[in-house]
């Protein structure tokens, strides 16, 4: 099994080859696609509920769960993106609300 930080650091680097905007630009793009990709869940968990009264249930809540993951990447991808020691950054975050949320 790869590692996801490994993946994550892939997708990044292909992602920047694959630019010709400048740094600073393809950073806020990556950061809006975070929005993108939350819309889809929304669209996914509408379409799963069977909400939208033109389409019905078009979509399954693996779908949503798909969505969700995309979400979940795409964010790591936009750190690794912004701090190239994402895996720490993100771990110290992790740490900083678990001492906030989980205490007793």
């Amino acid at each position: 099994m790869t590692d996801t930080w490994d993946t994550i650091a892939r997708l990044a680097d292909r992602l920047d080859a694959h630019s010709n905007l400048p740094a600073d630009q393809q950073r806020l793009l990556q950061a809006l696609k975070i929005q993108e990709e939350a819309g889809e869940v929304a669209e996914a968990v509408i379409g799963a509920t069977g909400q939208n009264r033109r389409k019905g249930h078009s979509h399954t809540w693996e779908d949503v769960q798909a969505e969700v993951c995309d979400v979940i990447i795409t964010a790591m991808v936009t750190l690794k993106q912004l701090n190239p020691d994402a895996p720490v950054v993100f771990e110290q975050h992790m740490k900083g609300i678990a001492a906030r949320d989980l205490a007793d």
